[in-house]
Parts: C-alpha cells; structure tokens; sequence
C-alpha cells in the first residue's frame, strides 16, 4: 500500500469514525428507545443535526473507501479498515469517558497487528 493509498484508507476511517460520534451524540439527544416511541424516533432522526451530520461523515467514508477499492485488493482494504474500531473505542474512552478493560486493550492491540500484516510489503 502507498503513502497516498495509505492516507485514503486513513481518511476514510476517520471520517467513518468521526460519523461515529455524531450519531453517538445525536442518540443520546433522542434518548432511549422502547416499544413506545420507536416510530416517533425514526421520524425524529431527520430532526437531529447530529444524526444528519453522522450519517453524511459515513457517506463521505464510504465515498473515500469505494476510491481505496479502485486503487487496493479487497483483502488489504477490508481489514485496514478496522482501523475505525481503535478510534471508536479511543473516542469512547476521551469523549464519553467509558472505560477501557485490559482484555480490550489486547483486542486493539491485536487488530493493529493484524492491520501491519496485512498490509506489509517486502
């Protein structure tokens, strides 16, 4: 993977995980769902800027993902992109203050592993 392939897979995961925490956000403004309220909150969430603002992040990834696709092999591509987990749980910990779990220290720890070998060149 290139420099510049590597910084569209980068892109994309960041724009995919910062839709992430604007739909975190936008859910937290809805408030919980029950059986109740579930179609007013279906309707409600073209109401939420956040929501919109998550779901155009994720469109913006998925448009920067598709252009990786032209450029790299599905079986690089796809396990670099789970580079998003790292984030999302680094965004949980920093923004909304969850913790981190040693056991869940070792599953980033191995995703980010797996990402160096899948994309390692000789």
């Amino acid at each position: 993977m290139s420099l510049q392939e590597f910084g569209l897979l980068l892109f994309s995961v960041l724009v995919s995980a910062t839709g992430q925490f604007f739909l975190k956000v936008g859910a937290l403004k809805l408030g919980k769902v029950t059986g109740n309220n579930l179609i007013s909150h279906i309707f409600n969430i073209l109401t939420v800027p956040e929501l919109i603002a998550g779901l155009a992040c994720y469109g913006l990834g998925a448009i920067a993902y598709i252009l990786l696709l032209t450029r790299v092999k599905l079986s690089v591509a796809g396990p670099s992109a789970s580079l998003i987990y790292i984030f999302s749980v680094l965004m949980g910990y920093f923004i909304f203050k969850e913790s981190i779990p040693i056991y869940r220290l070792f599953g980033m720890g191995f995703i980010v592993c797996g990402v160096i070998l899948v994309v390692w060149q000789k």
